[in-house]
């Protein structure tokens, strides 16, 4: 940026004082999608641009395979589906769904995966409408559950090595809701709680509770022999009487919860059970595994087939949704999220 100095004479009420000049907007734009702006600048080379003024700038460029006219379509993609899951809830859920999935999200895969976890971390009692949303879309395109539940095993286990109670007790409600919906393989959540009850702690213990509270319906109706040696261990960390008194209550509130079959607590609450059970594809990742999270699909990249790539991906919605897809609803990207991390 540029700085224009004005200094004053000795009888001025204040030393000199930089001014910053405002550039053109579009010149800015113009030159952080070509790569002009150093990314130092700012994580969106220092400018907010407006969802009209951006529609505007893209419908000026003539060629739509230019690096300028794709890094505009990715940050309306990033504004899109970070609107869309700002507003998400258990009303509106299938109407989300369905203007989700007439954006690009294969492009935007992990732009959806890292607004869904950024919500769900936000707001850690809204896992079960993240899941049942991000279920639905798991049933078209696997790659992007497969990318989220990667990616929140990788967030459990440096928050478990940096013991991480506030991080720990949130992701693992995400990770409950994801055995819940069927997303992920049962014997993930027993690793979890073999792990956590391996050295029992206060914390540990206290997040073992949260966890089976979340999902032990849906362990009990797959897995009851899993979910009987759970029990078994909390019994005898109880009987050990090593941990807090507060703890000990919360593992004797959760037999409560157990001997009334989890009645406040179900696996899916009805009006968000939106697959079928044999449509749903369960990935099956352990917590000791080399994950590949993908991480180069969180920035722009020039993609030198882009417009193929954008009508294979039209031909995908219609397949989907159909025919009618193609009148996206207009105020998609009104609702912006602030989500420009790096």
């Amino acid at each position: 940026a540029r700085w224009e100095h004005r200094t004053r004479g000795r009888g001025g009420a204040a030393e000199a004082r930089p001014r910053k000049v405002i550039e053109d907007p579009y010149e800015t734009a113009a030159k952080t999608a070509s790569g002009v702006v150093a990314s130092g600048a700012g994580k969106t080379g220092g400018l907010y641009m407006p969802p009209y003024k951006l529609a505007q700038m893209m419908s000026g460029v003539d060629d739509k395979a230019s690096a300028q006219y794709q890094r505009m379509t990715w940050e309306a993609l990033k504004k899109a589906i970070n609107g869309l899951v700002n507003k998400v809830n258990v009303s509106n859920i299938k109407a989300i769904v369905v203007d989700l999935l007439k954006q690009n999200v294969i492009r935007g895969r992990a732009l959806l995966v890292r607004s869904l976890m950024k919500a769900q971390g936000a707001s850690p009692n809204f896992s079960r409408i993240y899941a049942a949303l991000l279920a639905v879309i798991n049933t078209k395109m696997p790659e992007i559950g497969e990318l989220l539940v990667k990616r929140a095993v990788n967030q459990f286990n440096r928050a478990y090595r940096r013991h991480d109670k506030v991080v720990c007790n949130g992701v693992v409600k995400l990770i409950a809701a994801l055995v819940n919906q069927q997303l992920v393989h049962e014997l993930l959540a027993l690793q979890l709680c073999i792990l956590l009850l391996e050295t029992p702690t206060d914390d540990s213990v206290e997040t073992v509770v949260t966890f089976v509270t979340e999902c032990g319906a849906a362990l009990a109706e797959v897995s009851p022999q899993a979910l009987n040696s759970i029990f078994e261990r909390l019994r005898s960390i109880l009987h050990e009487g090593a941990i807090d008194k507060r703890v000990q209550y919360m593992i004797e509130g959760l037999y409560a919860v157990r001997k009334s079959n989890f009645a406040d607590y179900p696996a899916v609450l009805p009006e968000l059970d939106l697959v079928e059970a044999e449509d749903q594809i369960t990935h099956e990742v352990s917590l000791d595994e080399q994950l590949d999270l993908e991480e180069t699909l969180d920035y722009f990249t020039f993609d030198p087939d882009f417009e193929a790539n954008e009508a294979a991906y039209v031909r995908v919605r219609r397949e989907i949704l159909g025919d009618d897809s193609d009148s996206e609803s207009g105020d998609d990207d009104d609702d912006d999220d602030d989500d420009d991390d790096d």
